[in-house]
């Protein structure tokens, strides 16, 4: 009898909760440790933010769902990992036990290595649902009393594509109402280039998002480092190819979502061995820590090097199916392991993205994700705005229904017409 334990209920630790269930013998038992007993779909809360969606549009209780599944939830959360001792220490001291752990914390959020930036600070979030509902005030605001905007990511982000959806989506918004006159909108980002997005541009990316930011009547700043924010203004490097300032320039603003960079959670920060410098745990091609075998990782807390050098930090973003991908290995290769099995599935870490604009969109496939690749495709429509409700549509009835079945191998073969694009590949056995 083994115990698999699943840290994490986001967007990857949901489904990992559910493909796991699926691998594991009858004598095995599963528990998921999170904080709270709620899911929250996070690619939609750039439509929250604006008032597209209330936050029971997209939220999931998870204990009656993971109840039906025979999933066990510590809804305290986790305070610490003791990886020497296969033990967990949760936020009201207790410990749970594990044979196989699996970590799929998400990242925490670095707001405070900008000084200004965040909730807390002078900017918004649409990092999390309670940042996305508090958002939404402020742009109410904003369209009662218009002013310049600044849209973007600071230095070390590795999600770019959810700035570049709330630029669009808060364009559509305050076109709608009748305001986008009186707003201008400038786009600041670390990126060397407009459609970068940490993957050194998919198919064309570049002529798409600056087009689109074009059309729209939205400036940009590349090479940004955002060196502090004050009420009103937002001080800002803009660098050469050597890291070298080019220029300063101080915004002012009336409205502003900036995305921070990320990092690892306490639970698993400065454990030797687990995690990088920057808290991400680091994994084998099997989704293993090299150093503690009985431990996995899937999703953003996952250490990925960047593409390539940059002037400023520009991270690797962790998409949909990439996640699917890395989920559905390591409830491949845990499974193994239950049955006196070599692990053997390597996650592909494919890419299939969907970028919402609010009317239409961008959607774009890397195969694999990290270049050079052999598919690297692109494309802009209306088409990608349905796309985007229909996965969410369908991904939240998955949470409710507790399915494991991927949604994007689906959507890269009937609706794009793009073949072979797997979530894993299995070694061949010794």
């Amino acid at each position: 009898m083994s115990h698999v334990v699943v840290l994490g209920a986001g967007l990857g630790g949901t489904v990992m909760a559910y493909e796991m269930r699926e691998k594991l013998r009858r004598e095995d038992s599963l528990t998921v440790v999170n904080l709270g007993t709620s899911y929250s779909f996070v690619p939609s809360n750039p439509w929250v933010a604006v008032g597209w969606r209330k936050r029971d549009d997209i939220t999931v209780d998870l204990a009656a769902t993971f109840k039906r599944r025979n999933i066990a939830l510590k809804p305290e959360g986790a305070k610490k990992v003791y990886p020497k001792e296969n033990r967990i220490e949760l936020n009201d001291g207790t410990f749970v036990d594990y044979d196989y752990l699996i970590i799929a914390t998400g990242p925490d959020l670095a707001f405070d290595e900008v000084p200004g930036l965040g909730p807390a600070g002078y900017t918004q979030s649409i990092c999390h649902i309670d940042h996305a509902t508090a958002t939404k005030a402020k742009v109410d605001e904003l369209v009662r009393e218009p002013g310049p905007v600044i849209i973007g990511a600071v230095q070390g982000a590795s999600c770019y594509g959810p700035a570049y959806e709330f630029a669009f989506i808060l364009d559509t918004a305050l076109r709608r109402a009748k305001v986008r006159d009186r707003v201008p909108m400038t786009f600041v980002t670390p990126e060397p280039y407009i459609g970068h997005l940490g993957l050194d541009g998919v198919g064309d990316t570049k002529g798409l998002l600056e087009s689109a930011m074009r059309d729209r009547h939205i400036k940009w700043i590349t090479n940004a480092k955002v060196s502090s924010v004050d009420a009103g203004t937002m001080h800002v490097e803009e660098v050469n190819e050597d890291g070298s300032v080019k220029a300063k320039h101080d915004l002012p603003f009336t409205f502003s979502m900036m995305l921070p960079a990320f990092r690892g959670v306490a639970a698993v920060k400065d454990i030797e061995g687990l995690v990088n410098p920057r808290g991400f745990v680091t994994i084998d091609k099997h989704q293993r820590n090299q150093t503690y075998p009985n431990i996995f990782s899937i999703g953003v807390c996952v250490a990925i090097p960047p593409v390539g050098k940059t002037p400023l930090p520009v991270g690797v973003p962790k998409t949909g199916f990439m996640i699917e991908s890395m989920v559905t290995a390591t409830a491949e290769n845990i499974g193994a392991l239950l049955r006196g099995e070599e692990p053997r599935a390597v996650a592909t870490w494919n890419a299939v993205c969907l970028a919402d604009f609010g009317d239409e969109g961008i959607a774009f496939v890397a195969q694999p994700q990290i270049p050079p690749r052999n598919v690297n495709w692109s494309s802009q429509g209306k088409w990608v705005h349905a796309a985007k409700v229909g996965f969410e549509k369908y991904f939240l009835h998955k949470v409710r229904q507790g399915k494991s079945e991927t949604f994007y191998e689906g959507l890269a073969l009937d609706l794009l017409g793009i073949k072979k694009l797997k979530a894993i590949h299995m070694e061949p056995a010794e």
